[in-house]
């Protein structure tokens, strides 16, 4: 097989027409010639850092989309499938994986449960580590979310990233907001890179610590536009994530948006290119093509250089996107689930109190980080209730793999004005998380999904709506165009009923995530991530 068109040669930094012959798997040999074609041809994109459980597709139906946009390989945590089933959860989605030629690289959880402070469903410990290390199917260790962990020097910790480094594989950070001498010692463990980069100076001394940084763009964390000066000059040593994306903004597109917007900051079409393309497979030590002979064939097929429109993708040779159709078929798979809880109560949201003022979440649109603020406290019966005109609005997380009593705590920026949504997916260890008006709407919202073992859900006073996910409570067993439509569907409700968030549903699943600082609830409590401990939801 030969492919013509204009190759992009990134590391030479060079564009000339030519053709580049295929056998088997393996590009053969790239020549200049002279032709009519005025398409692109280059080196596919990678994700270097993705859940692919937050599209809420498994790995097969993600790759069928993925490669839609020109993506050919991810760098993927499986961190959430496996709070909710362990290494059992690990093993599923590398072998659904395994189905599709599309290159998945899947690394090994190091902190399941993410904490201590949470009920997850699994635990993966060192010796779990030991493992999955020694697997060749797992490519390095997976964002290491205990930084608390690294800096004191905790056991466990420490055995796990020794496994890692003993199989000569990289081993990933998350570390928001870590500065100065806490961050010089987190990267001296061995922890080569963080996606958790919120601020230009934060990600430039980390940077100059000797740390990879990955530019993130997904669903709810939006960091490019505070990041992407810095990739002119440390492009070498820079990457792109989306890290959690749903599956309505996967249908629109992927890496390749990033690279758009890039360019039309004016940013040099290589560097971005290197980034988007190289930096992942030396980094990592992928088995994905860099568009040289002897490569595997890797490679994209794209309109221009200026909006990266996917023509065609090929993975080793094979063509599994062309002319606006995916070639990656669909893979039958077994549902896993871990969902063992007793429908509630009404009486079960209620929380007694006379306080005068109580510790409100403020969720920031598209961060992931968010802010303790105190509030007036709003009492009915001697019930702590929502207060919808001052958007102060209780939430609660309930435990999944157990009957245990909700956790309940407040939260401003969400704007319902009426009724109630809830998810199954909540980071990290997938608890149901719901926010609602009143007590009554929480409750029908999270009973729904324990009778649905799992899924996403709206309720207004009129309808009820909802999407189950019932591949471990986070993952749908449908394709992407059904599940993104149906998620849009449960966005739009929403936001009728008046969240004022960009992607309410995925804000929302991170409200449970207690790494990611200041004030977040899990379903033992409300927890400061500042001081990494609980404390008291009344001042």
């Amino acid at each position: 097989m030969k492919l013509q068109g204009n190759i992009v040669d990134i590391e030479n930094q060079r564009i000339y027409k030519g053709e580049i012959t295929i056998e088997a798997d393996k590009i053969v040999s790239i020549v200049e010639k002279e032709h009519d074609i005025n398409h692109y041809i280059l080196p596919g994109f990678i994700d270097a850092h993705i859940h692919i459980e937050s599209s809420m597709l498994v790995p097969s139906e993600f790759a069928k989309i993925a490669v839609k946009h020109g993506t050919v390989s991810t760098v993927s945590d499986p961190h959430e499938i496996a709070n909710v089933l362990g290494v059992k959860g690990v093993e599923f989605m590398i072998e659904n994986g395994k189905q599709t030629p599309f290159k998945f690289n899947f690394g090994a959880p190091s902190c399941v449960p993410a904490t201590s402070f949470e009920s997850a469903g699994a635990v993966i410990d060192s010796e779990d580590i030991k493992t999955l290390m020694a697997n060749p199917d797992i490519k390095y260790l997976a964002e290491m979310m205990n930084y608390p962990g690294v800096l004191f020097d905790d056991e466990e910790v420490l055995k796990k990233i020794a496994w890692a480094k003993h199989n000569n594989k990289p081993i990933d950070g998350h570390a928001p907001g870590l500065r100065g001498d806490a961050i010089t010692k987190y990267i001296a463990a061995g922890i080569s890179t963080d996606h958790e980069c919120f601020s230009y100076n934060e990600a430039l001394e980390k940077l100059q610590k000797g740390m990879k940084v990955i530019i993130r763009e997904g669903s709810a964390a939006k960091n490019f536009e505070a990041l992407i000066a810095l990739l002119p000059e440390h492009f070498e040593n820079m990457m792109f994530c989306s890290d959690d994306k749903h599956p309505d903004d996967l249908l629109l597109g992927h890496i390749n948006q990033l690279c758009a917007r890039a360019i039309a900051k004016g940013i040099n079409v290589f560097k971005v290119l290197q980034v988007a393309c190289i930096n992942p497979i030396k980094h990592y030590n992928l088995d994905v093509g860099l568009l040289q002979v002897g490569d595997p064939a890797d490679c994209v097929v794209i309109e221009d250089l200026k909006d990266f429109k996917t023509l065609q993708t090929y993975i080793n040779g094979e063509l599994v996107f062309d002319n606006g159709i995916s070639n990656i078929k669909h893979v039958e798979f077994e549902n896993l689930n871990n969902f063992n809880t007793d429908k509630k109560q009404v009486s079960d949201f209620r929380f007694e109190s006379n306080a005068k003022q109580i510790r409100v979440i403020e969720c920031l649109d598209g961060e992931l980080v968010t802010n303790e603020i105190i509030a007036n406290a709003t009492i009915e019966a001697g019930n702590l209730v929502s207060n919808t005109k001052t958007d102060v609005l209780k939430m609660v997380v309930v435990n999944r793999y157990k009957n245990d009593k909700p956790a309940i705590a407040f939260i401003k920026n969400f704007g319902l004005k009426e009724g109630a949504i809830a998810s199954s997916v909540g980071h990290d260890s997938h608890n149901i998380i719901a926010v609602g008006v009143d007590d009554e709407a929480i409750c029908k919202a999270v009973n729904l999904l324990i009778e649905n073992e799992g899924g996403i859900c709206a309720i207004s006073d009129a309808e009820e709506k909802v999407v189950a996910l019932p591949v471990a409570g986070i993952m749908s067993d449908q394709n992407a165009e059904t599940i993104g439509r149906q998620y849009s569907e449960l966005d739009t409700m929403a936001k009728q009923l008046g969240s004022i968030l960009h992607a309410p549903y995925m804000s929302l699943s991170f409200m449970a995530l207690l790494v990611i600082p200041s004030l977040k609830l899990s379903d033992k409590g409300l927890f400061s991530g500042k001081n990494f401990e609980f404390t008291s939801l009344e001042v």
